[in-house]
């Protein structure tokens, strides 16, 4: 019988037009041109106006005619960020926003290109906290520009704004008109990436593949790219890592590809347990996400493996953390439930091997973890493999502070 009578119904969601390799950071004045003879270039605060693309791009931008409005962002976007600017731009001719920047540029881009013409608080749409009103745009079209290998942005609907403090959040503005038209992904632009942004980075992209592998809105389709860029990142990471190391060129390149299919995995099925508590840490404490992520992912996995093999023997996601396990070992001829504990083991490794901190360095502590689990409750765990409890997932906490 053919493999793909067996194949269960998806749907794939909008993406972006993607455009992936070295140098295509050369063709944003080209691809601007298409749209708009005005532009709002929204960045970090130093690491990509430091480099010459920078001058490069402005002179790009002036040999076709084109005028620019300049936005930095430089930590990550707040509602009031986002509602700052929609008053200062909008209604100035504004045809195309260009996102250049780490996830939180490419974020804070997203929800300003969408509420440019609208005018609109952010906080009448952000999911759970605002006032719940449908968004039906328009959205001024957006170019994203990843400049570091991890969160995936460039190609999901979703803007992540946070209010930080005790009674901080961390919520999406998410809706299909916010997808980017194009995304240039340009691996040489990681070149300037510290050792530990690409840590902390990488693990980030990880953890969306690995978690959106075992989600429970998998499909076939997002197996298939979650699988490459688990790959990927095997083969590139921890060159792209070691500074220096005569291969980091390639390992940019593999880790750049990798954190594209993350945010390609994410967007389509969903994440698990880690992005879960993400939110509720990076929202009460001042914790990096990718540092929430990395610091996370292994003891999340050895909870959800054993949680599986307890309560659901069954599931599909145990042979799928089988089939990681024998992967990112380069071992094939594992068996499933040695392969689970090998992918176990392995993420321990790199955890130490990364040095990636304790919860308790950014002031987390034993009195929090009711609060970290209530608030983990949102949009990520729900397609986490099976339920975790209450006592599972503050064991989890637990264990890293």
């Amino acid at each position: 019988m053919s493999h793909f009578n067996t194949l269960s119904a998806f749907s794939v969601a909008r993406l972006p037009e993607i455009r992936f390799g070295a140098g295509r950071i050369g063709e944003i004045p080209d691809v601007a041109a298409q749209f708009a003879t005005k532009v709002l270039l929204v960045t970090g605060g130093k690491s990509f106006i430091s480099t010459p693309h920078w001058g490069a791009l402005q002179s790009g931008l002036a040999r076709q005619g084109i005028s620019w409005e300049w936005l930095q962002v430089t930590d990550e976007p707040s509602p009031e960020l986002v509602d700052e600017a929609t008053a200062r731009f909008g209604g100035t001719g504004i045809g195309l926003v260009i996102a250049i920047g780490g996830g939180s540029v490419l974020d804070a881009a997203k929800a300003i290109a969408g509420l440019l013409e609208v005018r609109n608080s952010v906080m009448d749409y952000l999911e759970g906290v605002g006032k719940g009103l449908a968004y039906t745009g328009p959205a001024v079209p957006l170019l994203a520009v990843p400049t570091t290998a991890g969160t995936g942005s460039e190609a999901t609907k979703n803007a992540v704004l946070s209010v930080r403090g005790h009674q901080g959040f961390k919520k999406s503005f998410r809706h299909d008109l916010l997808v980017p038209r194009i995304a240039i992904v340009d691996p040489s632009l990681l070149a300037s990436c510290p050792k530990d942004l690409i840590a902390a980075n990488g693990m980030d992209a990880f953890t969306q593949l690995l978690e959106s592998l075992v989600s429970t809105q998998a499909s076939p389709f997002t197996d298939a790219l979650a699988m490459s860029g688990l790959a990927s990142f095997r083969d590139g990471f921890w060159s792209a890592w070691e500074a220096g190391h005569p291969d980091e060129a390639n390992g940019l390149q593999a880790l750049a590809y990798a954190s594209m299919l993350s945010g390609i995995t994410l967007a389509q099925a969903g994440l698990g347990s880690v992005h879960g508590l993400a939110s509720p840490l990076g929202a009460y404490f001042p914790i990096p996400h990718g540092i929430v992520c990395g610091t996370l992912v292994a003891e999340a996995t050895a909870v959800n493996i054993r949680a599986l093999r307890e309560r659901a023997p069954q599931s599909p996601a145990l042979r799928k953390y089988a089939d990681a396990g024998r992967l990112l070992t380069n071992d094939p001829a594992l068996p499933d439930s040695d392969a689970g504990e090998q992918l176990i083991d392995l993420l321990r490794g790199w955890t130490r091997r990364l040095n990636l901190p304790r919860l308790a360095s950014f002031g987390v502590g034993e009195a929090d973890i009711d609060r970290v689990v209530a608030g983990s409750r949102g949009g990520s765990m729900r397609t986490n493999p099976l339920v975790i409890e209450d006592a599972e997932l503050s064991a989890l906490v637990r264990a890293r502070l």
